[in-house]
C-alpha cells in the first residue's frame, strides 16, 4: 500500500506520542516479564515423598536475573487451595510498599486467580530472596533466588566471573505446612527440622549423584548463597576450597578470605571460588548452627575433567556463637566501590548524622490462653482482615488499628502479652536508631522491608547508650537483616525516607507466625508522587475496604 506524506507524518506523530505515553508510564529502563503458576507438587527431598510447592514445576522455584533499574512484572497465578502471597525481600521497592507482598499491605491471591507484581529495582544491586508471607506456605516451598546486576558501566571490584550460580540453603521438614501451622495454632512449636537441603537435594554420596554446579580448572565462579529457612542459622563451605566475600544483602564488601561462613536466616551473601584444586568431585558443605543436634546437607561441585568422587572426610563447622560473632565483627563495607550508581558507595556519612529517635525492641516468648505467642515489647502482632495499608490509605485506619502501641523505652518486665497489630508511626525522613535486644538462649534474625540500614554493632550483654561508643560509624555494611546472638543486641541506623507500610520481622518463620513482626507506617505528609506511588488500578481489595471508593490520586 502506498504511503503518502501526510500519512507518515500522521504516523511519525503517533509514534512519538506513544513513545512519550510509554516514557512517562514507564521510564526509560528495560522491562522483565514473568508468568508463574504456583501449584503443589509430590517430592522427596530427604527420601520422604511430600506434598511441595512448585512455581512452574521448579523447586526451589525460578531465579530471577535482573539488572539494575530493571522493572520486574510478575503475573503470579495461585492454583494452590489457599490464599497466597509472595514477598520479594531485601528489594527495596521504593515509594511502592503496594508490591510487597505481605498481609500488612496487600490482601492474598486467592486460589485460582491471579495478581501481577510490578515493582523496580531502583539504585540496587546483589543478592536476594522471595518467598511466600502467608499461611506458613514457605515450610513447603515456593522461594528462590534473585539477582540485581550491575549495569554495564557501572564497575565492579572484582573480574566477570566465568559463571553465577545461586546456591538456595535451608532446613527442611518433611511434614507438610499445613500440619506445621497446625501445631502453631494449637499452641505448639513446630521442633526441630529433619534435614538441610542445598538447591533443594541433599547428596546420597553413593557414587550416582549429580552435580549442582561444574567448575573449569583454574576459572573463578560466583556463588550467591542464601538461608531461605524456617528457623536455623546454617553454615556453609567447600570442601577444599576458600571463598572470597565480596558482596552481602546489596552492598560491595572488603574481600576478606573464608573456609566457611555462617549465613543466617534470611540473609545472602555473593563470593568468589576459584577452581584451583585437583580436578575431581568436592562436596559443598550445609550444616546447623546452634541447634544441640547438627543436620548437614551436601551438594556436589564437579570439575569439568574431573577423575574422581569426592571425598568422604568432610570439613568441619565452628562451634559456639562467638566463632560467628567475630564474622560479624570482620564484615566491612568497601567504601571505594560503586553500587547501583556510578558513584562509591560509601560516600553517604551516616556516622556524622544526629540521631532523632531510639527504638528498643526486645523479643520474648510466652503462652497466653495457653498457646504460644512471640511478641516485641509485650505486643503479639495480628493480621486484621483489613490490610493495614489499606486502611490507612482508605482513611479508616482508626476502625483497624492504633498507632505506637508499644514504647520506644520498654519497661523491663514486661507482665502481659496483648496481641493486636502492632504499628509504629515513625516520621518521615527521620534519623532513626533501632536495638533489637534478645534476652532468650535462642539465635534471632531481624529483617526490615522497604530499606537497607547500617548494621553498626552487634554485642553480648544488655543496650545502653554508652554502648554507643562501640559502633562502627565508619565502614558497617548496609544489609537489610541482622542476627542477633543469644542474651545480646544489635544496632542500626537508618534513615525512614521511603514512604510506605512497611514490615519489620523475625525470620524465624514459626515467630513471625505468631506474631513476632510490627509494621512501620511511614506517611509524607506532603502526599505526593513524588514521595509515594498511588495504589494500582488493579490493586486486590478486601475486608472494610472492598467496596469503598479510592480516595483521590497524589500528584506531583
Amino acid at each position: 500500500m502506498k504511503k503518502t506524506a501526510a500519512g507518515v507524518v500522521a504516523l511519525m506523530l503517533v509514534l512519538c506520542l506513544s513513545a512519550e505515553l510509554m516514557v512517562g508510564v514507564r521510564g526509560e529502563d528495560p522491562y522483565l516479564f514473568f508468568t508463574w503458576n504456583v501449584t503443589y507438587g509430590t517430592l522427596s527431598p530427604l527420601g520422604v515423598s511430600q506434598q511441595v510447592i512448585l512455581i512452574n514445576d521448579q523447586f526451589p522455584g525460578p531465579v530471577i536475573n535482573s539488572t539494575s533499574n530493571n522493572n520486574l512484572v510478575v503475573n503470579v497465578f495461585n492454583n494452590l487451595d489457599e490464599p497466597f502471597l509472595l514477598t520479594w525481600s531485601g528489594i527495596q521497592q521504593r515509594k511502592n510498599s503496594w508490591q510487597e507482598g505481605v498481609l500488612g499491605t496487600n490482601c492474598p491471591i486467592l486460589p485460582g486467580t491471579n495478581y501481577t507484581y510490578r515493582f523496580q529495582v531502583k539504585d540496587q544491586i546483589g543478592s536476594f530472596l522471595y518467598y511466600p508471607s502467608t499461611a506458613f506456605h514457605r515450610a513447603n516451598g515456593g522461594f528462590g533466588g534473585l539477582h540485581i546486576n550491575s549495569r554495564l558501566l557501572i564497575p565492579v571490584p572484582y573480574p566477570d566471573p566465568e559463571d553465577d550460580y545461586t546456591v538456595i540453603i535451608n532446613d527442611w521438614f518433611t511434614k507438610s505446612h499445613k500440619t506445621l501451622r497446625s501445631f502453631l495454632d494449637n499452641g505448639r512449636s513446630i521442633g526441630r527440622p529433619d534435614g538441610v537441603l542445598i538447591n533443594g537435594k541433599i547428596a546420597k554420596g553413593d557414587g550416582k549423584d549429580e552435580p549442582l554446579f561444574t567448575m573449569k580448572p583454574g576459572k573463578t565462579y560466583k556463588y550467591r548463597i542464601c538461608n531461605a529457612g524456617l528457623k536455623t542459622s546454617i553454615n556453609f563451605r567447600i570442601q577444599g576450597h576458600t571463598m572470597k566475600l565480596v558482596e552481602l544483602e546489596g552492598s560491595h564488601v572488603m574481600q576478606n578470605i573464608y573456609e566457611s561462613l555462617d549465613v543466617h536466616l534470611g540473609q545472602c551473601l555473593s563470593v568468589l571460588v576459584t577452581a584451583n584444586q585437583e580436578p575431581k568431585d568436592y562436596y559443598m558443605v550445609a550444616s546447623t548452627r546452634f541447634l544441640k543436634t547438627v543436620l548437614t546437607g551436601k551438594g556436589i561441585i564437579r570439575y569439568t575433567n574431573g577423575k574422581g568422587p569426592a571425598s568422604p572426610e568432610l570439613p568441619e563447622a565452628p562451634v559456639g556463637w562467638a566463632w560467628s560473632l567475630n564474622q560479624f565483627r570482620s564484615l566491612r563495607w568497601n567504601l571505594t566501590a560503586s553500587a547501583a550508581r556510578p558513584n562509591p558507595q560509601g560516600s553517604y556519612h551516616y556516622g556524622s548524622i544526629n540521631i532523632t529517635r531510639t527504638i528498643k525492641l526486645v523479643n520474648s516468648v510466652s503462652r497466653t490462653g495457653g498457646k504460644l505467642r512471640y511478641a516485641i515489647n509485650g505486643v503479639s502482632h495480628t493480621n486484621p482482615e483489613t490490610p493495614l495499608k489499606l486502611a490507612e490509605y482508605f482513611g479508616i485506619a482508626d476502625k483497624v488499628f492504633k498507632y505506637d502501641t508499644i514504647q520506644d523505652n520498654p519497661p523491663a518486665t514486661i507482665d502481659k502479652v496483648v496481641i493486636q497489630p502492632n504499628v509504629l508511626n515513625m516520621t518521615f525522613r527521620n534519623f532513626v536508631e533501632i536495638i533489637f535486644e534478645n534476652p532468650e538462649k535462642s539465635m534471632q534474625s531481624w529483617h526490615l522491608d522497604g530499606y537497607s540500614f547500617f548494621a553498626v554493632a552487634v554485642e553480648p550483654g544488655t543496650w545502653t547508650p554508652e554502648k554507643r561508643k562501640n559502633y562502627n560509624l565508619l565502614d558497617a555494611v548496609s544489609r537489610t537483616t541482622v542476627q542477633v546472638f543469644p542474651k545480646s543486641w544489635a544496632a542500626i541506623l537508618l534513615t525512614f525516607d521511603n514512604a510506605g507500610m512497611w514490615n519489620l520481622r523475625s525470620e524465624i518463620w514459626e515467630r513471625t507466625y505468631l506474631g513476632q513482626q510490627l509494621y512501620a507506617s511511614v506517611v509524607s505528609p506532603a502526599r505526593s508522587l513524588r514521595d509515594e506511588y498511588n495504589i494500582p488500578d488493579k490493586a486486590l481489595l478486601c475486608g472494610l475496604v472492598k467496596d469503598l471508593p479510592k480516595p483521590p490520586p497524589y500528584t506531583i
